[in-house]
Parts: C-alpha cells; sequence; structure tokens
C-alpha cells in the first residue's frame, strides 16, 4: 500500500507512509487490511498536510516548476474579408490566446499564450490556403511562476488605425503605421516593427 497527494512534498510523503506501514503490520496477519489503511489515512493525514503548508522544502519544489510563454509575429500581405477575421478571433479565443489582429494593407496579427495554443492558431488560420502571409518573428519567454504575468496584451484586440487611400471597391487602403509603432511601443514591442516590415520606425512628431 502507498499513499499519494500532489499536497506532500517528497520527505513528507515517506513520513506518512512509513507511518501507514508501521500500522499495517501492526494488524493480524490474514486480515482484510485495505479499509483500515483508509481509515487509518482519514484519522492521521492532517498533520502532514499542516506540516506541507508551513514547509520551507515545499516551497522551493513548487517554484523550480516552469512554464513557457510563447509569442508569434504574424506578418500578411492585408487582411480584410470578414469571415477571416471572424475565425481570427474566434480561434484565438478559444485557445486562451491574447494579442491583436491588425485590419486593412498590412495585416499584422500577434498572438501569445501556451506553446501548442499558438501552434495550432498557426495551424487553423493558415489551412486551407492563405497566400502571403508569414510568421516573422517567435519569442520563447521561461518563467517559473504563471506565463499570465510574462503576457504583454490582457485580451485578443481588434485593432483599426486611421487608413489613408481608396475606399472603393477595392478597399485597398494602408494603416497608419506611425500608429502603430506608437502602439507597439506602448507593449515594449517597439524592436518588432523593423522585424515586421524590414526598416526602422519612426515616429511623426
Amino acid at each position: 500500500l502507498f499513499a499519494r497527494s500532489d499536497a506532500l512534498h517528497r520527505q513528507q510523503q515517506l513520513q506518512l507512509n512509513t507511518h501507514l506501514a508501521s500500522h499495517i503490520s501492526s494488524l493480524d496477519s490474514g486480515d482484510l487490511c485495505v479499509c483500515e489503511a483508509v481509515q487509518w489515512v482519514k484519522d492521521n493525514s492532517l498533520p502532514f498536510l499542516e506540516n506541507s503548508k508551513a514547509s520551507p522544502e515545499c516551497a522551493s519544489e513548487e517554484v523550480r516548476v516552469k512554464e513557457m510563454l510563447h509569442r508569434m509575429w504574424i506578418y500578411s500581405h492585408h487582411i480584410y474579408r470578414q469571415e477571416l477575421r471572424k475565425k481570427i478571433f474566434d480561434c484565438a479565443k478559444k485557445l486562451n490566446l491574447t494579442g491583436f489582429c491588425l485590419t486593412g494593407k498590412p495585416g499584422v496579427i500577434c498572438v501569445e499564450g501556451l506553446r501548442e495554443n499558438c501552434e495550432e492558431f498557426w495551424r487553423v488560420i493558415r489551412y486551407p490556403n492563405w497566400k502571403h502571409i508569414s510568421c516573422k518573428h517567435v519569442e520563447n519567454i521561461e518563467t517559473e511562476g504563471s506565463i499570465e504575468n510574462l503576457r504583454l496584451f490582457h485580451s485578443f484586440e481588434d485593432l483599426q488605425f486611421q487608413a489613408h487611400g481608396d475606399y472603393g471597391l477595392r478597399n485597398d487602403y494602408h494603416m497608419d503605421l506611425g500608429q502603430f509603432l506608437e502602439f507597439l511601443k506602448q507593449h515594449q514591442s517597439g524592436h518588432i516593427f523593423q522585424m515586421l516590415f524590414g526598416v526602422e520606425g519612426k515616429l511623426s512628431d
């Protein structure tokens, strides 16, 4: 018989099981012992659990558990279609991703969250055949706490800045990239501008 609990660190689990084994060995040979063992654990586990809460060793073990935040910067020639935008937002929400989608020309998407969720998002939005889209940059940040503290965005935002150009049938308009650069800087990501567009961003006076 072996008792196990996520609330106990290794040493406390060992002590609990040593006491449990001692109790079981005191029973008469041939007696049914499983129900007796369960009852003993119910009656005697509380002191071990209380020690666990106060134990610095347990705290240090929890700190060693590491998580990884994944952040993808995706560039597209343009993002106009309503059904495509709906697909992007629905997918980000479903996968618990934060970031933004910049609509217009060019189109930019940033998603951040667990790596497997970001990769699933990338797979879904590319399929079946989205031309002129590429993942320009990926960031991986390891933490000993929660990845929530590493997020640069608190939700998945719909970005639409003042546009320049023709609002005619083709809807061929360019986003104000100066405003976009300002947005990136507000979210500690000004350096990404050059990775996306190949030029250094400059704010207008």
